[in-house]
């Protein structure tokens, strides 16, 4: 691999620029880092540059860098090999929960690729907490969502709160289901896939009311306890409600 050419040695800094503090520098180099791989600049089963290489592309010193590759080393992204260094793992181990590697994937996806597998795993997840939440809810849980549903409405108006407020619906929806586990995957990969704009979309205040009409199905369904009519209605409205958001490709 030219290191000339890859994004591995990319703008860390320049000649004359003045040198930041050692853990903003391993912040860039690891940034750098996990971008070649997720770009396959350095494709899985190839090794990384050697650490000389890495020095001077970078302009860090061994410790910075020692220590920016053992964090990709913790995110599953590399591994020692006998003999070859260290070398690129498939996707398959690496940590796509970690905020850098799917913050990275989501800013080099040109496709949206990995947004669409990201609606449909949150799909998955939040079908099967709303079939839950309409078994086990409770006067108090209908009540919480029932406002948590009318204050999003009040909100129309202001497309930021209205945002925040449907996040919040659907988080009540997950704490009400009692599935810690499920809350937390979902609930991490809508916080890192909020930060880009491509996530929002542009839904158009069309979108804002039939985003208000299928989170009262979901309610109705919820109430009544219908836990395959919840699961469903909450499977299509995150589908929905992505293409809606979705940018063309």
């Amino acid at each position: 691999m030219s290191l000339a050419s890859s994004p591995v040695a990319s703008g860390i800094l320049v000649s004359g620029e003045k040198r930041a503090p050692a853990a903003r520098l391993g912040v860039a180099v690891v940034h750098d880092l996990v971008t070649a791989v997720v770009t396959g600049a350095v494709k899985p089963g190839e090794p990384l540059p050697p650490e000389g290489d890495l020095v001077s592309s970078f302009g860090v010193s061994r410790t910075v860098i020692r220590e920016s590759v053992k964090r990709l080393e913790e995110k599953g992204m590399v591994t020692v090999a006998q003999g070859r260094g260290t070398v690129v793992t498939p996707p398959s181990e690496w940590n796509l929960l970690d905020r850098v590697v799917i913050s990275t994937m989501i800013e080099n996806d040109e496709t949206l690729g990995i947004l669409d597998e990201l609606a449909q795993v949150r799909g998955d997840l939040e079908s099967s907490m709303t079939a839950e939440a309409a078994r086990v809810r409770t006067d108090a849980d209908i009540e919480a969502l029932t406002t948590a549903l009318q204050v999003q409405r009040d909100a129309i108006g202001d497309l930021d709160a209205f945002q925040e407020l449907d996040r919040r619906f659907h988080d009540v929806i997950m704490k009400t289901s009692g599935s810690r586990l499920a809350e937390s995957i979902a609930h991490t990969l809508v916080q890192r896939a909020s930060e880009y704009a491509r996530f929002h979309g542009e839904p158009g205040p069309e979108g804002l009311a039939l985003t208000l009409v299928e989170h009262q199905q979901v309610l109705d369904a919820v109430v009544a306890g219908d836990a395959d009519t919840a699961a469903a209605t909450m499977r299509e409205h995150i589908a929905l409600a992505w293409e809606r958001r979705r940018l063309p490709r």
